[in-house]
């Protein structure tokens, strides 16, 4: 009896074995691609970008483009072929690249319905907006540069490792625009001089429409207000009250925070949503331009800087509520304490938030001034 038994469940571990290899595919008959890039042209017909590695000691150029029109991106599979040697695999995406000009348009989302489709699809690509030719930028291949695939996605992880720029990925995409309370947003770059350059981060509405993009010093900001700006990140800031002698920005202090506090409390009064938001932060000097005794007169310092960081916060507060979104995630706040209230518009909640009341304040401690007296 337990002889068949072991026979049987032996039998069992076999097929079982055998049927996973009813599916492989072979490196050399398969094509990977690792960019995906989507673009409208002049008459709004959509394009699909595709780039891939070569592996073939014969071949210089160790990347083939791929391009083509379609309905969708599923729709376009058959094109992919026609255009490789290879089945087309596309299953690890590092990058998925949005032309600029397709984010004036609503329903992009939708087009990447196939990337969350397939549960075999991976969804850590970086979404980048490019501010520019997506084909461009595909056909760009520096000689002194690595692949696109690998250079703009060490490039936005570095980048955003010092909070200047955002990470998101497919699947954090997909959460911002399902998520009532929070507009999307990613990173943007351009070809600047034949480089590719990151700009900062892009903000879209609800429906995918192209608002605007912050620079990286307004990116750490906006990190701070999501509490999860990673500590060393840099700001400088002019201060007017000390003498600028031009054309040398002889007025500037640049300092690096380390531990960072940020409280928001929230509540609807009136029919408005009410915000009171505070940053504290701990930080070291890296420079200031000007002569100061910073050991004598930290106090009088700790509040010009603070000053000028809570300017920016409000300028950064009221560009969200004048562009009508909310890349903070404020309505989830607003969800969590507000609910009767939020419910009411989370519908249109960007336009409930340009008429919330948000104060913000910030206090700044100096740690460290730096071994230079």
């Amino acid at each position: 009896m337990s002889s068949s038994i072991t026979r049987i469940t032996l039998f069992i571990v076999i097929m079982l074995l055998l049927s996973s290899c009813s599916d492989q595919l072979n490196l050399e008959n398969a094509t990977t691609p690792l960019v995906l890039g989507m673009d409208l042209d002049k008459n709004k017909k959509f394009h699909f970008y595709l780039t891939a590695p070569v592996f073939s000691n014969r071949i210089k150029k160790k990347s083939m483009e791929m391009t083509g029109t379609a309905k969708t991106l599923r729709q376009s599979r058959s094109e992919q072929d026609a255009q490789t040697a290879g089945s087309t695999q596309g299953r690890n995406y590092q990058v998925i690249l949005l032309g600029r000009r397709m984010l004036n348009y609503e329903g992009w989302f939708q087009m990447l319905d196939v990337i969350y489709r397939d549960a075999r699809n991976t969804v850590t690509d970086r979404v980048i907006v490019v501010d520019g030719s997506v084909p461009e930028m595909l056909y760009l291949n520096p000689p002194d540069q690595p692949m696109l695939p690998i250079l703009l996605r060490g490039m936005v992880d570095s980048t955003s490792s010092h909070s200047e720029t955002v990470s998101t990925t497919a699947h954090e995409l997909h959460r911002q625009f399902l998520d009532k309370g929070i507009t999307p947003y990613f990173s943007q770059v351009k070809i600047i001089g034949g480089k590719v350059r990151i700009q900062g981060t892009a903000l879209v509405s609800k429906a995918g429409i192209y608002k605007g993009m912050l620079d990286a010093q307004e990116t750490v900001l906006l990190r701070i207000l999501q509490k999860n700006a990673l500590p060393g990140f840099s700001l400088s800031y002019q201060l007017p009250e000390e003498p600028k002698k031009s054309p040398f920005s002889t007025n500037t202090v640049s300092f690096s925070a380390g531990k960072v506090k940020t409280k928001i409390k929230t509540s609807f009064k009136n029919n408005r949503f009410k915000y009171d938001i505070k940053v504290s932060m701990v930080v070291g000097l890296s420079e200031h331009l000007f002569p100061f005794d910073v050991f004598n007169d930290s106090k009088l310092l700790e509040d010009m800087i603070g000053q000028q960081v809570t300017d920016h916060f409000k300028a950064l507060i009221a560009k969200f509520q004048k562009l009508k979104v909310d890349p903070v995630g404020l309505g989830v706040y607003a969800r969590a304490y507000e609910y009767k209230a939020f419910k009411k518009v989370e519908d249109d909640w960007a336009e409930a938030l340009s008429q919330a009341d948000i104060t913000v304040s910030a206090k700044v401690t100096i740690s460290s001034m730096g071994p230079i007296k």
